[in-house]
């Protein structure tokens, strides 16, 4: 049955994206569907956001299609398959855009929906001004360690059970078992990143992975480098980068000036042999010295500023995220957790999710006339607790203006939180990156016990929608976009839609009808006879 709903779910999205012969790539990540697209103009957007099950969309390097953790693990291989298999039925005809009667009818134009195409908007606009060579390359570093993250998540919280049991004395038989389950992928880290890398920046990727294996070889103990031995692991995740970057430029050159007779035989050797010796003399012995240096400076930020660096991190995450610059931290989270088991950095980053959480919540109560927007918090509220925020950013706060500062202060509360306690010694990490909110709670690691860093933790994010929703309930909105925003524009909709539309203070928010639009964080589609919206007045960004 769940088999059935998935490949349905992808035979929606895929005529809407130009069929087939429009799509040129296909990835996932930990919420999105990624495609890389022939022609853009072909992509029906406001019929795809209109589709049960899509979350969103998003246009960056690729044009991104967000379902959720766990859906879009399922729907992915269903759409390949069907693309796969549209190309064999059909491989010559060039892609035609889908009429609007043919595919899922053209939603009427509704406040959230307005919203929403003006947060699509802004991204566009952001990647438009911003496509610079260093968010490009940050993207590239991106796209090498995204695809580790699911393993990540599994051995950290296996990590985390293994690490209960022991201190509970329990299944002393089974603790060694798990505990292998849980360092085996660390301990080979450095060779997945050194396939990824070699795969994204255009080498041989089997190259790549071998010369990154070099690194945590247990041999390499009896190498000795400016004066002192190398060990294995030796600049992790980082050296393994590095190296697989060279053994690149190494193949590279060996393509052009090695003859083809020869070049299966020639190639493969001098990369390695060339980008494995620059690694075991250089690259290792730097890598390690940056990769301490990252451990040190972080545990100093936090045993001596933390409060602050709280702040300035959890309230600028969000301004990060929407630049791209917060690609650079993913290599900094890693090696955090490679080097010390836990990065201390992510529970703070997390708090901009609570602040957004609050934020939404605030919208909800102060628009309460808005039945549209309102049911696109409802519908986005529980995807935006177990930390997958995207519905609620370009649905509700960043279109809106004001409400995603005030979100931001909640995130800064929050990091805050958190920083205090890092400066009494009560540091709280997690063993994997990607889950945050309530998702991270299985992967808190630190070094007190796991009732405080749960504690700890969980102060954080009430700390954080405590603040997001006061700042933007007396903050968020000035007295325009109120009258703009607070108005009923669903009033053609079904009984629950007006009753909720109706000011009262008396009676409670009637509760979802069974055709609700599902937890998806877009509007459901409009019922027949739903007359056109007019769109929202531009609201102030401050």
């Amino acid at each position: 049955m769940a088999e059935n709903k998935n490949r349905a779910l992808a035979a929606a999205i895929l005529p809407l994206v130009g069929g087939a012969a429009n799509v040129t790539t296909v990835v996932h990540c930990m919420t999105r569907l990624r495609l890389g697209l022939a022609d853009r103009s072909l992509v029906q957007d406001e019929a795809l956001k209109a589709v049960p099950g899509v979350m969103g969309v998003v246009e960056d390097d690729t044009y991104q299609i967000v379902l959720g953790p766990g859906t879009v693990a399922r729907v992915t291989p269903e759409f390949e398959a069907l693309v796969e298999e549209e190309r064999a039925a059909s491989p010559a005809p060039a892609p035609q855009p889908v009429p609007a009667t043919a595919g899922a009818p053209e939603p009427h134009p509704v406040t959230a929906e307005e919203l929403a195409a003006r947060g699509a908007e802004i991204k566009a606009e952001r990647k438009a001004r911003n496509a610079t060579p260093l968010k490009l390359f940050l993207r590239r570093i991106a796209n090498i360690f995204v695809p580790l993250i699911p393993a990540l998540i599994g051995c950290g919280i296996i990590a985390g059970v293994n690490g209960l049991l022991t201190n509970l004395g329990w299944a002393p038989g089974v603790t060694p078992a798990l505990g292998a389950l849980a360092s085996g992928f660390m301990a080979l880290i450095a060779v997945f990143v050194g396939y990824n890398t070699a795969k994204e920046f255009g080498g041989t990727p089997i190259l790549g992975g071998a010369v990154a294996s070099i690194i945590v070889f247990p041999g390499i103990g009896d190498v000795e480098v400016f004066g002192s031995q190398l060990s294995p692991g030796q600049g992790g995740v980082l050296g393994a980068l590095g190296a697989a970057v060279l053994a690149v430029y190494v193949e590279r050159w060996c393509r052009r000036w090695v003859p083809e007779a020869v070049d299966v035989l020639v190639t493969p050797t001098v990369t390695v042999l060339v980008s494995g010796l620059a690694t075991v003399f250089g690259l290792m012995f730097v890598a390690g010295q940056i990769a301490s240096g990252i451990g040190t400076g972080a545990d100093w930020l936090l045993e001596n500023t933390g409060a602050f660096a709280g702040f300035v991190l959890g309230g600028l995450f969000l301004p990060l995220v929407m630049l791209g610059l917060h690609q650079a931290l993913i290599p900094i989270h890693t090696t955090l957790i490679e080097s010390q088991g836990y990065t201390a950095l992510l529970p703070i980053l997390a708090m901009a999710g609570a602040g957004q959480v609050g934020c939404a919540v605030a919208v909800y109560l102060r628009l309460r006339r808005n039945a549209s927007l309102r049911r696109t918090i409802r519908s986005a509220m529980p995807a935006g607790i177990l930390g997958v925020g995207e519905p609620l950013i370009y649905g509700v706060s960043l279109p809106l203006g004001r409400p995603f500062i005030t979100a931001c202060v909640g995130g800064a509360a929050g990091g805050a939180f958190i920083g205090a306690f890092s400066m009494l010694g009560d540091t709280v990490g997690s063993t994997a990156i990607g889950p945050s909110g309530w998702a991270l709670f299985p992967l808190l690691a630190g070094n007190q016990s796991l009732g405080l860093l749960i504690a700890v933790y969980g102060g954080g994010l009430l700390t954080g929608y405590l603040a997001g929703f006061l700042a933007t309930y007396f903050f968020g909105f000035s007295k325009q976009m109120l009258t703009d925003l607070n108005a009923d524009v669903d009033a053609g909709e079904s009984g629950e839609a007006r009753a909720e539309s109706e000011p009262t203070d008396a009676a409670p928010d009637t509760p979802d009808s069974p055709d609700a639009p599902d937890a998806s964080g877009t509007p459901g589609d409009p019922r027949p006879g739903t007359p056109p919206a007019p769109a929202p007045a531009p609201a102030p960004s401050s």
